[in-house]
């Protein structure tokens, strides 16, 4: 019976042996081909949803583009703006040069006037003015 007892003993440690053996393989399988599949599954993502993100993308660098002409506007009109807000002292100063020169314009108006009466004899009450109405029917 020391036979057979050592004869199974020495099966069921064959047997242990294999299941062990047997999980430690499949572990290992499980461990080097876990990356392959993950990859694989990346992979297929990718192929999947590249096309929308480049598209996406480029839409971005449209509106991008198109955002920044329009911040240009914008600050071009800004300073602008700003330009004409700080002109304000030089059209007041027009303003008052203007004014000065028509008040001078009369002074020589009123002045060339007054020397073309004392000059010019004033018109005699017998002559009639020329293309004046009469008032005879």
């Amino acid at each position: 019976m020391t036979l057979t007892s050592s004869a199974m003993e020495d099966q069921e440690m064959q047997l242990k042996v294999r299941r062990v053996s047997d999980k430690f393989t499949e572990s290992m399988y499980v461990l080097a081909n876990e990356p392959s599949v993950a990859l694989y599954r990346l992979q297929e993502h990718v192929r999947r949803s590249l096309p929308e993100l480049v598209q996406h993308k480029t839409d971005m660098q449209s509106w991008e583009e198109q955002s920044q002409g329009a911040i240009y506007s914008v600050e071009y009109a800004c300073s602008a703006v700003k330009s004409m807000t700080n002109s304000s002292l030089y059209f007041k100063n027009i303003d008052g040069l203007l004014r000065q020169a028509i008040s001078m314009k009369e002074q020589i108006n009123n002045s060339q006037g007054r020397s073309l009466h004392d000059v010019t004899p004033p018109p005699s009450p017998l002559v009639s003015a020329p293309h004046a109405p009469s008032t005879s029917s």
